[in-house]
């Protein structure tokens, strides 16, 4: 079966193209750097030949709100287009676990507006919504950081290991379309003070984290619902504790 993703070359793109073609799918990277761009639909109608599937990881170079908007409209307006034209049979999207409860953030408005146009659209398609992945704890910290202090809500966080996220994504890539949303997330909840300082403490970070019930997550307030997804999520298998001894052992 061809498939075709759309953000090949990324962190989740390069371990989904490399799960698919394991398993002796053919397969194409696309992105800007291979010659396709959803954003101007340069290269579109040539990946997307005799495509069966599209999976869609590619994300937003910017996080604020105006280049984050015209990101996922215009890349997921060319694309589903293209789509439609080449008779892809299904649509896979890589969403975000609390999309619609964190409207106050731009970017998620953004990816509300990409969901919308998937919906909208006349292909058959799964919207995967993942939680935050172990591999963004760093930025997370940094984002956070005053002086030699990290400043956080103790909210509730289930974060995944991307490559458990691709692997999800490779099975829903040979299922049937749910025309629907599913969430996948990690196998336990963690409190975002406890992640972070598990994260320093292991990377020998002398960075102290401060518990702070107003601490903004890139600008917005969390509580316990904001980013743990709801009922009957799929399970990725690996824990944070074990993917940061072997991270940090590496």
């Amino acid at each position: 079966m061809k498939i075709v993703v759309i953000g090949g070359t990324g962190l989740i793109g390069k371990k989904l193209v490399s799960n698919l073609r394991g398993q002796g799918h053919e397969v194409v990277a696309a992105s800007p750097s291979t010659g396709v761009n959803a954003v101007t639909g340069e290269g579109l109608p040539e990946a997307l030949q005799n495509a069966q599937v599209v999976i869609d990881v590619a994300n937003s170079p910017s996080f604020d709100d105006k280049p984050a908007m015209e990101f996922f409209e215009k890349s997921g307006r060319n694309l589903l287009a293209a789509e439609a034209s080449a008779g892809v049979k299904h649509h896979i999207a890589l969403s975000v676990v609390g999309t619609d409860r964190l409207l106050a953030s731009g970017y998620f408005r953004a990816k509300m507006a990409q969901e919308n146009l998937i919906k909208a659209a006349a292909i058959p398609y799964t919207i995967v919504r993942a939680t935050q992945f172990f591999e963004f704890v760093n930025a997370i910290a940094q984002s956070a950081t005053e002086g030699q202090t990290v400043r956080l809500s103790s909210a509730q966080l289930q974060p995944i290991v991307s490559d458990d996220v691709a692997a999800a994504l490779a099975e829903f890539a040979v299922e049937t379309p749910l025309n629907d949303t599913i969430e996948i997330a990690g196998p336990e909840k963690i409190p975002l003070t406890d992640l972070v300082q598990s994260y320093l403490n292991a990377t020998s970070d002398s960075r102290q984290v401060i518990t702070d019930a107003k601490a903004r997550y890139y600008g917005l307030e969390l509580n316990d619902q904001s980013l743990t997804p709801g009922e009957n999520p799929r399970l990725g298998s690996t824990r944070f504790a074990d993917w940061l001894k072997n991270s940090t052992a590496r």
